[in-house]
């Protein structure tokens, strides 16, 4: 008898999520994004073959959200610099602030506050793996783009963010697998 072949990593996870309920998807995905919009593009899609296919479709589910559903997706998100609740995914993301100093926190304040009456909405940016430092020089940059520049950034951070998520989701549902199994 041929021995089982070992699963790759997040073949289980995807297995899981593809075989949730909607509702269950949707709650699984609501953690991921916050838009509604996006949410229904990605469960609808399933069953995904691959990661990647999840992936390239939450980037399409991205490309498809209008102004109230991109609304939707920032309000799901806190302000760079503020804590998020302890467990949650932002607080991982958000890992650089913790060391910043005074001095840098107070400028991404500052820089938050004129951000968001620039451009009326939160700071978005994909925070994982960048410093206090990095995400106020970012910050400071994006302060100098147009309203339509900034928009198709925030598309690309929101992207980025959710791909990140969506790995997470996958990782958290094959280690569930493994313990079950």
């Amino acid at each position: 008898m041929p021995a089982e072949a070992e699963a790759l990593p997040g073949e289980s996870g995807l297995a899981a999520f593809n075989a949730m309920s909607d509702m269950e998807a949707a709650t699984a995905l609501r953690d991921c994004c916050t838009s509604t919009r996006w949410i229904d593009v990605v469960a609808t899609g399933r069953p995904y073959r691959e990661r990647d296919d999840l992936f390239a479709t939450s980037d399409r589910a991205v490309d498809l959200l209008g102004r109230e559903d991109l609304d939707e997706a920032l309000a799901g998100h806190p302000r760079i610099g503020d804590r998020p609740a302890s467990g949650t995914w932002s607080a991982s993301e958000q890992r650089g602030m913790a060391s910043a100093s005074t001095d840098v926190q107070e400028r991404i304040v500052a820089g938050n506050r004129a951000y968001e009456e620039m451009f009326g909405h939160v700071y978005l940016v994909c925070a994982s793996g960048k410093s206090a430092e990095e995400l106020l020089s970012i910050l400071t940059s994006r302060l100098g783009n147009d309203p339509e520049t900034e928009r198709v950034v925030v598309m690309d951070e929101l992207a980025k963010i959710n791909r990140i998520r969506l790995a997470n989701l996958l990782d958290q549902l094959d280690q569930l697998d493994d313990r079950q199994g």
